[in-house]
């Protein structure tokens, strides 16, 4: 497995008391550390502006350009710009490129990379939500056009929709985004009936879920909703957009869920990646904000994607009137003409 990380990610640091802050990788980077089994490190580059021009305007970069000089200020109430921050910014989204094509070079079996700032917010024309460039976005185009992959899977486990994402990919069929989330709070999108446009609708599968979901409900829409999706989508590559915010000790949500509840999660993403596209999969840091939820969540995903055969994630009921049952219903309403596995375990 190749592990990114870099200490230069930290220089991208904002006011005192900013949840998105460089001490998070404290945390990721000790979970790192802990692991007994050797890990291929990769140095990241930044990403230039052909390969940022695939997912973002023109506009977007020379703002950013220009904000340099003016450092630190904030570009809304929550995403704060540093003297550093495009730098880091950019070697994010292009040390995320070359670890995704790595694995799909299979170069190396899968690969974790620990970038700030997170990205999934990030609109083609706009920075918002923490994010300046949508690392995920961006790989997964430079997969499709450097790479030739014909469909990508990404995985969006963060607490908050990716709305960036979403619009990104929304009208085209060759990606499938797939978003677990918490719903209603920020960023306001990713409704069930938010399921893509044109030629890209039924690509877009959103699952907002009510505050206080654990680990059962989202193991359960894992097994239910985003498996049957992959299954019917078949990806050359899978992409997690893999925040830890759903931890049940993340100050800035309100979902439960466990080291336990990662594992899970990321046994299952990493059973699909070797079912139906030869392993090739790829988590790239989004949010998560308390040490102990980056630390446990870290652990998770590296003990899933280094075991040498996954366990058997058990079925998780879904009795009538749960709330894992209301959430897969309201998904099958959408999608089940498309999709008819979904619903089954």
């Amino acid at each position: 497995m190749a592990v990114l990380e870099d200490p230069r990610y930290r220089e991208h640091a904002g006011p005192q008391g900013h949840p998105e802050r460089p001490e998070r990788l404290a945390a990721v980077g000790a979970a790192i550390a802990a692991r007994a089994e050797p890990l291929v490190r990769t140095v990241p580059r930044p990403a230039d502006d052909a390969e940022l021009l695939r997912v973002h305007d023109a506009a977007h970069l020379a703002r950013l350009a220009a904000a340099t000089p003016r450092a630190p200020l904030q570009l809304d109430a929550d995403t704060y710009f540093g003297p550093r921050s495009l730098e880091v910014a950019r070697l994010a989204a292009g040390g995320l490129i070359d670890l995704a094509r790595a694995v799909v070079r299979r170069e190396v079996d899968s690969g974790l990379a620990a970038v700030r700032p997170p990205g999934h917010h990030a609109e083609a024309g706009r920075a918002m939500g923490f994010c300046l460039f949508n690392n995920v976005a961006v790989a997964a185009r430079a997969l499709q056009v450097e790479e030739g992959l014909e469909r990508v899977l990404v995985l969006d486990w963060d607490v908050h929709h990716g709305n960036g994402t979403q619009h990104a990919f929304e009208s085209d069929p060759s990606v499938l985004y797939v978003s677990t989330h918490q719903f209603p709070y920020y960023p306001g999108t990713g409704d069930f009936d938010e399921a893509g446009l044109d030629a890209g609708f039924g690509t877009t599968v959103n699952v907002p879920m009510p505050a206080g979901c654990g680990d059962a409900e989202y193991v359960g829409v894992m097994q239910r909703v985003v498996a049957p999706a992959a299954r019917w989508f078949r990806p050359d590559a899978i992409l997690v957009s893999c925040g830890f915010d759903a931890h049940r000790d993340d100050p800035l949500a309100a979902m439960e869920v466990s080291q336990e509840g990662f594992l899970a999660l990321a046994t299952i993403v990493r059973c699909l990646a070797d079912e139906l596209c030869g392993g090739r999969l790829v988590f790239a840091l989004e949010g998560g904000y308390a040490a102990s939820g980056l630390a446990e969540g870290t652990a998770a995903v590296l003990e899933a994607a280094l075991r040498p055969t996954p366990y058997a994630v058990a079925p998780v009921e879904m009795p009538a009137g749960s709330v894992l049952r209301q959430l897969v219903d309201a998904a099958s309403a959408v999608h089940r003409r498309r999709i008819p596995d979904l619903g089954a375990a």
